[in-house]
């Protein structure tokens, strides 16, 4: 009878499990994809071998992939060592050349000749020779009632003997990486260049088109690109910067196709994506997004509307707080797009039953029961225990990171500590790099944009923590202006010896023991070191705690799903920054009721939104002209100029610059950012909304071509029709 009732709901569970797992969804490792995706992706329309991507014989695709300074990833277009990556992952280097005579950043910068490329001192491309799984080795020493702490130890015992006995050449490096968790653990091979010149970069007003408006957004016109390339020593190998090296001849580079791209079109992107969280349970899905989340975006958003209106209002305040508010804005609209998306898809609702999935096949095995039950109920339950302490960390964060008032007070604070750790007789020369340090900091600073920023955010910090968590110094202070955020924002920046350059030198400009007596008496320091001792006192002990725990069972957690799915699910490890390959299809999507967008945008949307003389919208006389003219080349299509493209292929930040390859392994386009509310692909994929947004190979090249006549750059590429 047992048998006759857990048999069907078995069948139910299965059939509702294929109904959870997505074509498209996952970030594979290149080595394993002949066993597990070969299949599928021939089936969606590749036409090369899983051998052709990853092979340790001869060139492959993976050979034409770099990571592009550890925090984006770039390919190799040419047989001379030429590199594409994004704008904004060049953006730094480009900056740095950049001078009031040489605006690179405002004009763009096309070197002519070799002669012309510029080097940049600590830039780096990594190539990945080889991958190799020694999972065994690694975990030989692992028993059973280890601490995190003992386990850990014993592993990087392990990890060291295996990169001190991994098979390499003398130039090669090694890096070993925990995945799925730590259950399993890969070493890595790698080449490493760091002679990387720049090449070429369009203006900020093609490059970065849309700026902080069209971040995360579709439809998009941005031209996110830029060109560098690798050098080499004569003999072919890693060397230090030197005019004697040579342009690196690569195992590999990447043909580009002009075909263009239609729906349905099979496309797959290689890169090195940074962090995902695919395999939470539901309690910490809903925490993220409904407390985490919401608690983040309500603090930026108060900064934001802030610092907005001093910007319209004040010219030099604008200049000051460009930067800071692109930076601000950047994790807020992600975080924004995230919460829409897992609402738009109901992704708590199908973690939930995913869950009911994993317990009906969990409690149909005796064996795995055993092993496995109440590993769920637990991990959930510790989400709720750790979410007061993770929500206080945020507020805390936040409040700290955006009144820059406290930014101050902690670097006076950690450099009068300096002092007292060297010895007062460094105070001198100490007191002179701190002074040097601080002044990059008020010049771009703003005391009357940073008291209202401080006013804001200490009354909502003072609503959304707990008192026992805020701790008894904070409540002291915050008593003393009636719990009143603006009087406590009053109260600090009137009195406070920190909110000028000018004071801040009055202020150190005594003895140290005096400065630091009236350290402790200065209302900004006294908040600060309130807050800060809220913080250690009340949270970051059980918030470590909690989170040691929720990691060891968030391990034993990943590997129960492996066993209790078995076959019936493939699984992919969560990105770290390493290698992966992920895959989908050209396709629009309907992000809400009676809105759909198209897969792909045209130079005709540049010009729609074109504001002359705006910082985001202003289009370079030269492209206006070309448009006007439809002066497209051999790049346009039936007298239309293709700007950028998106697709189902499942990517996350590392992804910049990812190459877009079609199915013969192509350049088909540029990767650089994701829709709105595909952010949530992060921690919950969904492939009718999760679009990963490209710009088109052939906008790049006629940018390179006929905007900066350019052409020897393009006479180095491969195109293929």
């Amino acid at each position: 009878m047992l048998q006759r009732i857990v048999k069907p709901l078995v069948m139910a569970a299965l059939l509702l499990l294929s109904q959870l797992t997505y074509a498209t969804e996952g970030m594979w490792l290149p080595q394993l994809l002949s066993g597990l995706n070969e299949k599928e992706m021939k089936g969606m329309g590749m036409k090369i071998n899983a051998s052709d991507i990853y092979n340790i014989n001869k060139g492959s695709l993976k050979d034409a992939i770099v990571s592009f300074g550890g925090f984006c990833t770039a390919e190799v277009i040419s047989s001379q060592g030429l590199l594409l990556t994004n704008h904004h992952c060049g953006y730094d280097a480009i900056q740095k050349h950049s001078s009031l005579q040489n605006n690179f950043l405002e004009n763009g910068f096309w070197a002519k000749t070799a002669a012309e490329e510029l080097p940049n001192p600590g830039l780096f491309v990594s190539f990945i020779v080889r991958i190799d799984d020694v999972t065994k080795a690694a975990l030989q020493d692992v028993k059973p009632g280890m601490s995190e702490r003992e386990r850990q130890s014993a592993i990087d015992k392990r990890i060291n003997e295996i990169r001190q006995n991994a098979k390499k050449e003398s130039w090669q490096e090694t890096m070993v990486k925990p995945f799925f968790e730590g259950n399993q653990y890969f070493l890595f091979v790698t080449e490493t260049y760091r002679d990387v010149r720049l090449v070429g970069a369009p203006p900020s007003s093609i490059g970065k088109f849309g700026s902080d408006t069209d971040n995360w957004v579709w439809p998009r016109h941005t031209g996110d690109f830029s060109m560098f390339r690798v050098y080499a020593g004569k003999d072919g190998r890693p060397a230090p910067y030197s005019q004697d090296n040579v342009p690196l001849t690569p195992k590999h580079f990447l043909p580009i196709s002009m075909k263009g791209v239609k729906p349905n079109d099979f496309t797959m992107v290689l890169g090195f994506p940074g962090r995902t969280t695919e395999y939470l349970p539901s309690e910490a899905v809903k925490q993220t997004v409904q407390v985490l989340d919401a608690a983040k975006v309500e603090m930026r958003d108060a900064a934001l509307k802030i610092m907005d209106g001093y910007m319209r209002k004040d010219e030099q305040i604008k200049i000051q707080y460009a930067a800071k508010y692109a930076s601000t804005a950047n994790a807020w609209k992600k975080w924004q797009g995230e919460m829409l998306g897992i609402k738009q898809s109901n992704g708590i609702s199908k973690k939930q039953q995913y869950e009911a999935t994993y317990r009906q096949l969990l409690n149909s095995n005796t064996t795995l029961k055993q092993q496995y039950a109440g590993v769920l109920d637990t991990l959930n339950a510790l989400y709720r225990q750790i979410q007061p302490y993770a929500q206080t960390r945020d507020y805390y964060s936040e409040l700290v990171k955006n009144a820059e008032i406290f930014t101050a007070a902690d670097r006076l604070i950690d450099f009068l500590a300096d002092v007292r750790e060297k010895g007062e007789g460094q105070y001198e020369s100490l007191r002179q790099q701190f002074l040097e340090s601080m002044q990059s900091f008020y010049k771009n600073y703003n005391a009357r944009v940073d008291h209202d920023v401080c006013a804001s955010l200490l009354e909502l910090y003072g609503k959304g923590v707990p008192k026992q968590y805020a701790g008894a110094e904070y409540a002291q202070l915050s008593a003393e202006s009636n719990n009143d955020g603006r009087a406590l924002a009053d109260k600090i920046f009137n009195l406070s010896g920190l909110t000028s350059l000018d004071k801040l030198k009055a202020f150190v400009q005594q003895p140290y023991n005096a400065v630091v007596a009236q350290m402790w008496k200065d209302p900004a320091t006294r908040m600060a070191m309130a807050l800060r001792k809220g913080f250690v006192d009340n949270v970051s002990k059980p918030l470590a705690d909690l989170q040691s725990n929720i990691n060891r069972l968030q391990r034993t957690y990943m590997q129960s799903q492996m066993d209790v799915m078995g076959s019936k699910k493939r699984f992919y490890p969560d990105a770290n920054s390493t290698l992966r390959v992920t895959y989908g299809k050209v396709d629009g999507y309907s992000p809400r009721d009676a809105i759909h967008y198209d897969f792909y945008t045209y130079l005709d949307g540049v010009m729609e939104k074109y504001v002359p003389g705006d910082y985001e919208f202003d289009v370079p006389a030269k492209l206006r002209d070309l448009y006007k003219n439809k002066d497209y080349g051999r790049y346009g299509v039936n007298g239309r100029m293709p700007v950028c493209f998106i697709a189902s292929n499942h990517t996350t930040g590392g992804n910049s610059g990812s190459p877009a390859l079609d199915a013969n392994g192509h350049l088909i386009g540029l990767n650089f950012d994701r829709t709105w509310e595909g952010t949530m692909s992060d921690i919950n994929y969904d492939p009718s909304i999760c679009r990963n947004i490209m710009v088109d190979i052939r906008y790049v090249l006629f940018i390179v071509d006929k905007f900066a006549g350019c052409t020897r750059l393009v006479d180095e590429m491969k195109l293929v029709p």
